[in-house]
Parts: C-alpha cells; sequence; structure tokens
C-alpha cells in the first residue's frame, strides 16, 4: 500500500498536498558586490496542481515548510521495461543489472556484465522518488502508456513561509490530498538520505 486510506489530521514527511506556490530563481552569474546590468536574474512563480512535503515531519511550524512540485515523470524512466512493470521500483535499493535497459545490458562485454552482477544492491536515478497512480491525478502518455505516475526531483526543494504552519498539527489541512504510508514514507526518507549522505571519494582518501 502506497497511500494511506484515512490521512491524518497533520502535515507529514511526503504529504501530497494543494494550493502552494513554487518559486524558482535563476541567475546567469554570482551576484557579487554592486549589482550591474550584466547581473541577470529571474524569479519564475508557478501554482503546481501539487506538491510535497519534504520536510521531516517533527521540523514542520514555525511558519516555514519544505516543498517540490509533483510533476509527471521523465521520458527516460520508460526506456527501461523493469521501470515500466513497476516505476516505484526507482524508489528502492534494486540488483545492478537492472540499472541499465537490459538491451543494453546484453551489448555490455561478458566482463562489465560479471562486474555489474557481481556488485551489490543499490540506489538507481538517486535525485528522483516515484508516487504511485492515484485517481486524483490527471492521466497522461510517455512513450505510448497511458499513465498516472508521478514523481519529485530532490533537486527542486525549496522554503515557503505560511503563517498558518504553526505545528505538524496547527496547519492548514484542508489542502492536504494525500497521505504516504509508513512504509512508503521510510522510503522516501532512506532514498532522501542516502541522497544527501553520500560521501564524496575525494573525503574518504
Amino acid at each position: 500500500m502506497f497511500y494511506e486510506s484515512k490521512i491524518s489530521n497533520a502535515f507529514r514527511l511526503g504529504d501530497v498536498i494543494k494550493g502552494f506556490i513554487s518559486v524558482q530563481p535563476t541567475i546567469k552569474n554570482p551576484i557579487i558586490g554592486a549589482m550591474t546590468e550584466k547581473d541577470n536574474y529571474k524569479i519564475d512563480i508557478n501554482l503546481p496542481q501539487f506538491s510535497v512535503i519534504l520536510s521531516p515531519c517533527c521540523s514542520i511550524g514555525d511558519s516555514k515548510i519544505t516543498l517540490t512540485p509533483l510533476v509527471r515523470l521523465k521520458n527516460t524512466i520508460f526506456k527501461n521495461k523493469f521501470f515500466i512493470e513497476d516505476p516505484t521500483r526507482i524508489n528502492r535499493e534494486i540488483e545492478p543489472q537492472y540499472t541499465l535497459p537490459p538491451e543494453e545490458f546484453e551489448k555490455l562485454p561478458q566482463p562489465e556484465k560479471d562486474k555489474i552482477l557481481q556488485s551489490e544492491k543499490g540506489y538507481t536515478l538517486l535525485e528522483w522518488f516515484i508516487y504511485e497512480q492515484h485517481d486524483l491525478f490527471p492521466q497522461y502518455e510517455l512513450r505510448g502508456i497511458d499513465t498516472k505516475y508521478y514523481m519529485i526531483d530532490f533537486r527542486n526543494i525549496y522554503k515557503i513561509n505560511c503563517s498558518q504552519i504553526k505545528t505538524p498539527e496547527k496547519v492548514p489541512i484542508e489542502s492536504k490530498v494525500l497521505e504516504l504510508s509508513i512504509q512508503a514514507r521510510a522510503n522516501l526518507r532512506e532514498k532522501l538520505s542516502y541522497y544527501y549522505g553520500r560521501v564524496p571519494e575525494e573525503d574518504l582518501l
């Protein structure tokens, strides 16, 4: 089960909510010192149909919350038949041979295949987390397949100030539309932790 059949009266990590804007600033160069005409920037403000809460449950409050838009799947996901069968497999650690489309894996030289097969389970497409289909989500077509799967991108997280968000229980609850099951929320927390917790090679030396 990906979603709770009955949602709680509080905001939680992974909740799908509506009515919150997204803000995405873009700059050409870092603005250092006095601003000049060369310091081009723009701010895109949109109202996504749905957003996802990425604040930890216990950190929701103080008129602040972190969100990311819920968006359609990227076209590349359905290049891999393993993910066509169940896109939410991206959310969990998988066997290494499934990280490549089957036809690409078969074309590899045997030594490379053996090296991959000897690897441990792991995450792929690290910055993405897939949301199961739901009747609330608009249907769309991806690579000739009708789907209602949606996703979030950990690189598109932003903060919103909202005076109605005082504690996890004192929030504009009417904006909440879906709540993840305990297991789905655990999967989100674990992949999000892995995404931010990776140690770069230069720090291992």
